[in-house]
């Protein structure tokens, strides 16, 4: 997911690169997904201000072929506070580490929102990037209950 201004080239890594995030420094170039796109939608959206949600919202799917090479993260071996809002210095050196050997396209990462789901960090920089199959974006419809608004439809009655 991401704002229709960045949808020419959403699989790039630029805003990690920009800013980095959990798993990666800034100037380590990233592009974080989500296996499922609820769970892409909770990444998102908890980062949000809940009175000011956006309108401009497209869905990037991507197509990871089984001949990508991935590796996951370890989810015994992270930091006991791993989860926590100010993310430890040891995850983004794990992505950044990840993204330096080369050795994998994509790395697994649990998600701090839903933990028995994935995250997908994509290595735009690894030959296999080529062979994932990107979608033309398309705009996302998300219920303004999310952000506390009253749905727009009327209400039904019942007897």
């Amino acid at each position: 997911m991401l704002r229709k201004a960045y949808a020419r080239t959403p699989f790039d890594g630029e805003g990690a690169y920009r800013y980095g995030g959990r798993w990666s420094s800034p100037g380590i170039r990233l592009c974080y997904t989500s296996e499922h796109q609820s769970l892409a939608m909770l990444e998102y959206f908890v980062h949000l201000d809940k009175d000011d949600p956006p309108t401009d919202l497209v869905l990037a799917i991507a197509e990871i072929p089984d001949e990508v090479t991935l590796t996951r993260v370890d989810l015994r071996k992270l930091p006991v506070n791993w989860r926590e809002a100010a993310a430890p210095p040891e995850l983004a050196r794990l992505g950044d580490e990840f993204a330096q050997k080369g050795e994998h396209c994509v790395l697994l990462v649990p998600s701090v929102l839903a933990l028995s789901e994935n995250n997908y960090l994509i290595n735009p920089a690894h030959p296999d990037y080529k062979r994932i199959v990107m979608r033309e974006p398309e705009p996302l419809n998300y219920d303004p209950r999310l952000f506390g608004k009253p749905h727009r439809q009327g209400r039904r009655r019942t007897t």
